[in-house]
């Protein structure tokens, strides 16, 4: 089975928001409101401070929390790729799942319902890659199987040093970043 996983380059990533523009364009996300987005950090301290720029969003967990707390199962991991979904459906608007993700990666949507990426599980069932990937102009997106070893997203972790965020959390994210 897979276990869908998005790995991105930080020192490739000039933090331009392409990737914001089409997950907002290909998902129809609501104006004032974003499935992901950029964050600037500095490490370090002079004389040598380390900026890092990301694309964060939905860290797909491998244990979410989001999932246990939904009275409904509206939050659900869907049969693909342990992709973390919403099932707008079912969702009563509670936010649970909202307090329960340390990533702050879910918001409520105008209609009601908690929203998140979703890695355009809707585009990788069809074989294409998420929008945000596809559309990276420095190429710092890479999309994959983790299970699968001869990945390029399983390649790149092996090859380069890397984190996810809030390790400690136990979350098991799926979203890393190369360093």
């Amino acid at each position: 089975m897979a276990r869908l996983a998005m790995v991105i380059d930080t020192k490739l990533c000039v933090g331009c928001a392409d990737c914001v523009v089409a997950c907002k364009t290909e998902n129809d996300v609501p104006e004032g409101f974003c499935r992901d987005w950029i964050v600037e950090q500095v490490q370090g301290a002079y004389p040598t401070p380390r900026l890092e720029i990301r694309s964060e969003r939905c860290n797909h967990c491998d244990h979410p929390p989001c999932v246990g707390c939904c009275p409904t199962g509206a939050s659900h991991v869907h049969g693909y790729g342990g992709v973390v979904l919403v099932d707008h459906d079912k969702c009563i608007g509670c936010k649970a799942c909202m307090a329960a993700c340390p990533y702050d990666a879910r918001f409520t949507n105008p209609q009601g319902y908690a929203d998140k990426c979703t890695f355009c599980i809707h585009r990788v069932e069809q074989g294409r890659k998420p929008a945000c990937v596809s559309v990276c102009p420095t190429h710092c997106m890479h999309f994959g199987d983790l299970d699968d070893p001869e990945s390029e997203v399983a390649q790149l972790l092996r090859s380069r040093p890397n984190h996810a965020l809030l390790p400690a959390a136990g979350t098991g994210p799926r979203v890393y970043y190369l360093t």
